[in-house]
């Protein structure tokens, strides 16, 4: 840190809690320009790299295409999947799991009357699936899965021989909005300084305050590939901030070790290798490090050529898998 820190003061963190999924974020004083580059930084983390789940697949009985209609059901299939995709799910492991739906009784289908296993769990029962008619009949089952970001489902329907399996797009993110906005904050004679207010609605699969901290790891990640030993530091600009810190360095050594946690999203894996991984509880670095070749190519939807991916991307960091 720069400092400026000893003039203006240690940013603090203020934490303004709306609901469980919906919190506001204030952070003041940040030197001139810091709000926008902090809140835009965070922003784009929040809605690309943060992992969920989600419904990436339909089989409903007698039904072998999304165009098609089911006799007695009110809503088109096409319909019936849209209303799918804004199913909110809380998944506790990474592996595919099958959720099923078989309604005979007329009036309204909600998210509620799905069957789930039990690390699955539904976090709006009350959603709008569709409406059956008297003597109508609907059977079906959800393909949920855990990943990141976006998947379309042309990328996953090469991977598909079910033909009876509709594949959807996938939208993994928990995080629903994110807002950020820039005001203006005063210490002493310095009026030009910053204050960001960073809001963040979360779908309940996890708490805005664990977002922003799983953001903020993956950020750190990417920022420490630029932290080279011979960097060049004006010694004298950072030596007051050393010792505004230095209570809670003290404080910082006295704490248990824990456990090095490097997100894989820092490899710079192409989707389709990352969800692979995730899917297959994969979710750092270190992790990667301990797999062997023959137990990342049994996992779902991992080819020679994202084992490829994987060598070259850890070869870049100067690690490999472990032998056989």
């Amino acid at each position: 840190m720069h400092q400026i820190q000893a003039e203006i003061g240690i940013p603090k963190i203020k934490t303004e809690k709306i609901s469980d999924t919906h919190s506001i974020f204030t952070v003041s004083p940040l030197p001139p320009g810091y709000g926008t580059t902090v809140g835009n930084s965070f922003r784009r983390i929040l809605l690309s790299s943060l992992p969920g789940a989600c419904v990436t697949g339909v089989k409903i009985k007698n039904v072998s295409h999304e165009y098609s209609s089911v006799k007695g059901v009110k809503d088109s299939v096409l319909d019936i999947t849209l209303n799918l995709k804004m199913l909110r799910l809380k998944k506790s492991n990474s592996e595919p799991s099958v959720l099923t739906l078989s309604v005979s009784k007329e009036g309204e289908v909600k998210a509620k009357d799905i069957k789930c296993p039990s690390e699955v769990e539904i976090l709006n029962p009350e959603l709008y699936i569709t409406t059956l008619e008297k003597g109508a009949k609907l059977e079906m089952e959800l393909i949920v899965e855990k990943g990141v970001g976006y998947t379309p489902a042309s990328l996953r329907q090469k991977e598909t021989t079910d033909a009876e399996l509709i594949i959807l797009d996938s939208v993994y993110t928990p995080v629903n909005k994110v807002k950020y906005e820039v005001q203006s904050a005063r210490v002493g004679q310095m009026t030009n300084l910053d204050k960001l207010l960073l809001e963040i609605i979360t779908d309940g699969s996890i708490t805005p305050e664990d977002a922003l901290k799983f953001a903020s790891n993956i950020l750190q990640s990417y920022f420490n590939l630029f932290n080279q030993e011979n960097a060049i530091v004006e010694a004298d600009f950072m030596s007051d901030f050393n010792k505004i810190q230095a209570k809670e360095e003290e404080e910082e050594r006295n704490k248990p070790v824990q456990e090095s946690y490097t997100p894989i999203e820092i490899l710079g894996f192409s989707p389709r290798t990352l969800n692979a991984l995730i899917n297959g509880g994969i979710g750092s670095v270190e992790q990667l490090e301990k797999c062997t070749e023959s137990k990342l190519t049994n996992l779902r939807g991992f080819g020679k050529k994202a084992l490829t991916e994987v060598k070259e991307a850890l070869e870049t960091k100067n690690k490999t898998l472990a032998q056989d």
